[in-house]
């Protein structure tokens, strides 16, 4: 508690500090903050956005500004809104923003800076592709202890309403990670609760299962994974996990697998299927997933180094394995997609396109949680030619990682999670994809305070998309905290 404190106190600190610098500014202002004469945060400046999406309140982040004036025009449309913090009630941006798909808004903005009048333009591109509905992602604090008042989150995307799908009030103040969908379908997704009353909650077409995804021989109960689009399957790791820091680098903290292997989770008869060639004691395989049509399995696998000492020779490479939906077996042959030894770097967190078209994933110099490496960045693979998509635009700036990405129903848009501007915290990030694999510029999920990011002292952990809602409450979390767990042989 001591500790905990401590961390609190420092961490309030800091953030008091940069405010203080920044007059009425943004914490962000300098590192990530808009281009042009007024200065905005968030960057909502030259984005591309779903017509879907939630308004997109901003304050204008600079010393000294006063009375702004902002008007937004879409053809004889237009409405101006009035003050330094522009906040949309939400009729009136969905009225706005109605049948803008396919066309620009344009934005003419004027305020008082510096002790002069500053006026500016920018304009908002309305995509003709709509975005998934709904949002999960962990809430947690971005200290260097294991865990501490964790909250699982679904956040509608398309207004501001947030439903609690499981948090530490109810679990006992449990470690929990890890809300995925398969095949971004809100009927078809797990999530952990950690703990000697957790396991792996399944919710599968509505029915929810408490599962200990353990069996004798396995390294630890399943950690990372993706389920099958049938949803008779799971494809996991099973990890060692340390942590380890470092005195001498920017990224301050390293975490690394001392030993991983794959499993699979066989969930219509309550069997782990154990295969000796994805669990060889000279490798490290981890964060598996399935393809698209769900006849492949994708993960990362890594030579065993001396660690933590050879921490930084640690390289995962991306490899592909035929997977049999009948009989829930990955086969022995691989074939390497990405090479950590060709490309000098390491692989981690791949997720295939909706159409099977592209595998993205994210690259560091080494090791395998980037979360703390902040030259991490996302790039995409063709999964037809082999050739690399980089992303470029992507990376704004080298302050904090780019992880743990998540793709729409359609593959036409997709989130990750960035510790850009302040390093700290993880917030979700949007793009979209054009036909080429061509992606815009990210935007961060849209806030009903246009200040929320510069209070909020949490991260979004792994942001996931859904084209539904999960249906899941806190109360039925507490339902299946209490349950008795169903055991995998």
């Amino acid at each position: 508690m001591i500790r905990k404190t401590i961390e609190l106190t420092l961490l309030a600190a800091t953030v008091c500090l940069a405010l203080s610098g920044c007059g009425k500014g943004s914490v962000y202002t300098a590192v990530d903050g808009s281009c042009g004469p007024l200065t905005i945060y968030p960057d909502y400046k030259e984005i591309t956005v779903p017509a879907n999406i939630a308004p997109l309140n901003f304050h204008y982040a600079m010393k000294d500004v006063s009375k702004a004036s902002t008007t937004f025009s879409i053809g004889d449309k237009s409405v101006t809104i009035k003050g330094t913090e522009v906040e949309w009630k939400l009729s009136k941006w969905k009225s706005f923003i109605a049948g803008a798909e396919g066309r620009t808004i344009e934005i003419n903005a004027e305020a008082q800076a510096d002790g002069r009048t500053i006026t500016d333009t920018w304009k908002i591109y309305v995509s003709e592709d709509a975005v998934d509905g709904y949002l999960t992602y962990r809430l947690i604090e971005p200290s260097f202890q294991m865990w501490h008042e964790v909250s699982i989150m679904e956040r509608c995307i398309e207004n501001f309403d947030e439903t609690v799908i499981c948090d530490y009030k109810h679990t006992d103040n449990a470690c929990m990670n890890c809300h995925t969908h398969a095949g971004q379908r809100g009927d078809l997704s797990m999530f952990y609760i950690r703990g000697p009353r957790g396991g792996a909650i399944l919710n599968r077409d509505g029915k929810l299962r408490k599962l200990t995804l353990n069996a004798p021989g396995m390294l630890s109960g399943t950690v990372y994974g993706e389920i099958h689009p049938s949803g008779r399957f799971g494809v996991f790791s099973t990890n060692i996990i340390l942590p380890s820091f470092h005195t001498t680098t920017r990224n301050r903290m390293e975490v690394y697998d001392s030993e991983s292997d794959l499993t699979v989770a066989d969930f219509d008869n309550n069997r782990m299927i154990n295969l000796p060639h994805v669990a060889a004691p000279d490798k490290l395989e981890t964060f598996p997933c399935f393809s698209a049509d769900g006849e492949s399995v994708f993960y990362c696998v890594a030579d065993t180094v001396a660690l933590p000492d050879d921490i930084e020779n640690l390289r995962y490479s991306l490899v592909r394995a035929a997977f049999n939906s009948e009989t829930g077996v990955i086969a022995e042959l691989i074939d390497t997609v990405w090479s950590a030894s060709v490309h000098n770097g390491s692989v981690c967190h791949p997720k295939v396109s909706p159409d099977g078209k592209w595998v993205m994933y994210t690259v560091a110099d080494y090791g395998t949680f980037p979360i703390d490496h902040r030259e991490s960045v996302l790039q995409m693979i063709n999964l037809e030619t082999g050739e690399i998509n980089a992303l470029d635009g992507v990376k704004m700036d080298e302050s904090g990682s780019d992880t743990y990405h998540s793709w729409s129903s359609d593959g036409k848009w997709f989130v990750f999670a960035s510790k850009r501007g302040d390093g700290q915290f993880a917030k979700p990030y949007f793009c979209h994809l054009d036909s080429e694999g061509n992606p815009s510029k990210p935007f961060v999920l849209p806030q009903k305070s246009s200040r929320f990011y510069e209070l909020n002292l949490k991260s979004f952990n792994v942001p996931d998309l859904g084209n539904g809602s999960v249906g899941i409450t806190v109360k039925d979390s507490k339902a299946m905290f209490d349950a008795q767990s169903e055991v995998f042989e």
